[in-house]
């Protein structure tokens, strides 16, 4: 029997209600009984979430660590694959009329498409397609 483990990942956040409502226009859900006053579980898939975490309560498990600006400089990137080209422009779409900045051009080589964007606290996420059809036609075709 397959043993499906949870993962949880924690972003600080400044101000854990504009997040909420940053990641409710893109399209994302929250899961309301993990969610306080200090921080708001994002459901990404079944078995996969972001803890949007306020970041006085970020900085309580880590004594003596410092945020980083994401502004700034880039510690990870979040990479979410979604089911079509149209739905990576929709949604970074709203993602961008939400107030997220565009990092770069949008990237197609051919079977990947991708696009990416800072969200409101800069941290970088990039929603892609990936285009499996293709990527197996270009292998047989290459043997």
């Amino acid at each position: 029997m397959l043993n499906v483990q949870q993962a949880f990942y924690n972003l600080p956040v400044r101000d854990l209600d504009r997040a909420k409502n940053f990641f409710a226009q893109i399209g994302f859900e929250f899961y309301l009984q993990y969610t306080s006053e200090l921080a708001a579980c994002l459901n990404i898939r079944d078995t996969t979430f972001v803890m949007l975490v306020t970041e006085d309560f970020f900085k309580s498990g880590l004594p003596g660590k410092q945020i980083v600006d994401n502004h700034q400089n880039v510690e990870s990137i979040i990479a979410l694959a979604l089911d079509s080209r149209d739905e990576v422009d929709r949604r970074t779409a709203l993602a961008i009329a939400a107030g997220a900045r565009p990092v770069s051009e949008p990237s197609d080589s051919g079977f990947i498409y991708s696009r990416n964007f800072q969200d409101l606290d800069g941290h970088v996420w990039v929603f892609n397609h990936l285009d499996f059809a293709s990527a197996a036609d270009s292998d047989q075709e290459g043997e």
